[in-house]
C-alpha cells in the first residue's frame, strides 16, 4: 500500500481567506475565476508526488450547506485548482470533500456527516479506496481540524502538520512541509 500526504485545499493549495475578504461571505470560494495557488503550493506537492506519496485533497465545504455553493460551484472550484496544479506539472490522485454542516440552510445537506473534518470519513474512505497506508501517510492542512481529523483516522499527531501565518505554526507554507515530509520519508527510521 502506498503513503499519502492528505492536503486541506482552502488556504493550504488555495489562496481562499484573502481572496474572498471583501465578498458577503469571506472564506466561502465558490469561483473558479477567483481560485490561485498559493505561493509554494505547486512545488511542495511536486515535491511529494515526486517522494512517492499519493496526493489527496480533504476539504470541508460547507457553503454548500450554508446554500452559498451548489456541489457544481465546488467541482468548478476543484477543476481549476487540479488545472492550475497541471499547468505546473502536478496531478492530484483524488479529491475528497464534504458539503454537509449541521448548521446549514440547504435541508439536503443540513447533517452531521462523518466526512465532516474534525471527523476522519474522508480519509478512511480514501485509504480504502486508494489502498493508501495511513501509518506511513501524512496530513497538512491550515486549522486545528485538519490534525484532528487525520489523527482520528490513524496517522500520527507528529505527522499532521499545519502551515500558514500565525501563532505557534511551524511551516509557512506547503514547500516548507513538503520539505520536512521528503526529508522524513528517506530516514530509516520512518
Amino acid at each position: 500500500m502506498r503513503p499519502a500526504v492528505f492536503l486541506d485545499r482552502d488556504d493550504t493549495l488555495i489562496d481562499t481567506r484573502a481572496v474572498t475578504a471583501s465578498t458577503p461571505h469571506p472564506g466561502d470560494l465558490t469561483d473558479p475565476a477567483l481560485v490561485r495557488l498559493l505561493s509554494n503550493a505547486a512545488a511542495g506537492c511536486r515535491a511529494l508526488a515526486e517522494a512517492g506519496f499519493a496526493l489527496v485533497v480533504i476539504s470541508n465545504q460547507g457553503a454548500v450547506a450554508r446554500g452559498r455553493a451548489t456541489l457544481r460551484d465546488v467541482e468548478a472550484v476543484n477543476d481549476r485548482l487540479r488545472a492550475l496544479l497541471a499547468a505546473e506539472g502536478v496531478r492530484l490522485d483524488a479529491t475528497y470533500y464534504c458539503p454537509f454542516h449541521p448548521g446549514g440552510s440547504a435541508p439536503a445537506f443540513r447533517v452531521e456527516h462523518p466526512w465532516r473534518k474534525p471527523a476522519p470519513g474522508m480519509y478512511l474512505a480514501a485509504a480504502a479506496e486508494l489502498e493508501l497506508d495511513l501509518a506511513r501517510s501524512w496530513a497538512v492542512g491550515d486549522a486545528a481540524r485538519d490534525v484532528l481529523s487525520a489523527v482520528t483516522a490513524g496517522i500520527a499527531s507528529a505527522r499532521a502538520i499545519i502551515v500558514g501565518k500565525g501563532p505557534g505554526i511551524w511551516y509557512p507554507d506547503l514547500a516548507a512541509a513538503a520539505e520536512v515530509i521528503c526529508q522524513a520519508s528517506r530516514s530509516p527510521a520512518t
